[in-house]
């Protein structure tokens, strides 16, 4: 652990704790909460783990010592130099658990397959014009088997789910993706849920694209060290999505700060224009203004971690997405007083650095009397958090503390010791 990690551990400042308790019933919550620990501190030692909890030291050694047998934990290296014996720090076995995730998106398609620290051991992409249900479903009856081929058979019992990153309402958007009209209009009559489940040997779990990488930021990424945050994603369409008090919330429908419809006022031919930050904040606009150039856009979506030269072209496209985001932050932050704003999307690390520069230097010029400023920053997952989000939802359905549990008709939880059998 950084020193920073332990002030934080010593005064339970860094995020809210939910308290451990002893009593029998609850032995799945306590291992569920040590792990959502572990995976968060990166490693801790039992001592600490009971200091983080209030469980007892036998309480909380009985319960790390369960999960390193099931595989879920593992030792690290002793840690010397302090006054009497050396502690033993456990982390997340990377080998304790396997998912799938997969992403829809408007431009193309990935499977990603990840350990349980959120490593990408295998990935399949394949871009196309704009997105069909009996193309996406060839592509996971390909990239499937190819992906899981690798695997042990140990590897194969540990592999918990395969979590679907997709827009809703995908037929709304046909014409900004180019697509012939009417041609999206198949997506209103298709569960892919079930018809990926019928491809797929283990549960699958569907949630919007922009909560899920919402979840892959706070599951696998930095997210954790803010207790609230509002989460903007770029990709060719701009989505979000928000925790608050520590937890992920999608909210009744599962939209929840989808942030995509959001109004945002624009001057436009001398008139004031009420726009979606839809429509004000999205990659495919960067895609239309070099298309109308005459410049090839294809390194948008082929290389999404690496452009090529847009020049001027990315320059106006960063300046207006900046502005536009700047006052969905400030409409944001009037409803909920979050901690830090997270921007990311699906392009390279320099370009989302001058965007979220940008972000907060606009943010700063506008009226925000009586409201608290929150930090401005980029995220830390980049172009594969939708996917990376996908491979999340089974995890935290598996193996999260219960407040953080997303789906209430999830697939019911496997236990650590049900990955043994």
């Amino acid at each position: 652990m950084t020193p920073a990690e332990e002030q934080s551990l010593e005064s339970g400042s860094a995020f809210s704790i939910a308290t451990g308790a002893d009593q029998a019933g609850v032995r799945l919550y306590n291992e569920r909460l040590i792990l959502s620990l572990v995976r968060r501190y990166r490693q801790l030692s039992k001592i600490e783990v009971a200091r983080l909890t209030g469980l007892s030291v036998q309480t909380a050694s009985a319960t790390m010592n369960r999960l390193q047998l099931d595989g879920l934990l593992r030792r690290e290296a002793p840690q010397r130099g302090r006054v009497g014996q050396p502690t033993v720090p456990l982390s997340l076995d990377p080998e304790g658990a396997f998912s799938l995730g997969l992403k829809i998106g408007r431009r193309s398609c990935d499977l990603v397959l990840t350990d349980f620290v959120g490593a990408i051991r295998e990935r399949a992409h394949e871009t196309f014009p704009y997105p069909q249900p009996r193309s996406t479903l060839d592509f996971v009856a390909r990239a499937l088997p190819a992906l899981t081929s690798g695997l042990t058979a140990r590897q194969r019992a540990r592999l918990v789910g395969l979590g679907i990153a997709t827009p809703f309402y995908l037929w709304n958007w046909g014409a900004e993706v180019g697509a012939p009209p009417g041609a999206m209009d198949v997506w209103r009559n298709v569960d892919i849920r079930s018809e990926i489940a019928a491809l797929c040997p283990v549960p699958v779990i569907l949630c919007n694209d922009a909560s899920s990488a919402c979840a892959a930021e706070f599951f696998f990424g930095d997210g954790w060290r803010r207790h609230d945050f509002l989460y903007f994603f770029l990709g060719s369409f701009i989505g979000g999505g928000i925790v608050v008090d520590g937890a992920l919330f999608t909210g009744r429908t599962g939209t929840a700060g989808a942030l995509g419809p959001v109004p945002i006022i624009r001057l436009e031919n001398g008139r004031l224009v009420a726009r979606q930050l839809i429509h004000c904040a999205s990659i495919y606009q960067l895609e239309q203004k070099l298309r109308e150039a005459g410049v090839d856009p294809s390194s948008i979506w082929r290389t999404p971690d690496s452009w090529d030269d847009f020049s001027s072209h990315l320059d106006e496209w960063i300046e207006e997405t900046a502005l536009a985001l700047a006052y969905a932050c400030l409409a944001a932050i009037s409803v909920i007083d979050f901690e830090a704003v997270i921007i990311d999307g699906a392009m390279p690390i320099a370009v989302r650095a001058r965007l979220v520069k940008r972000v907060a230097e606009i943010y700063e010029t506008l009226d925000r009397r009586g409201l608290v400023d929150p930090a401005i920053m980029a995220g830390s997952v980049g172009a594969d958090a939708r996917a990376l989000g996908g491979a999340a939802l089974p995890l935290i359905a598996n193996f999260a503390r219960d407040r953080e549990v997303l789906f209430k008709d999830a697939p019911s939880g496997l236990t650590p010791a049900q990955l043994n059998q």
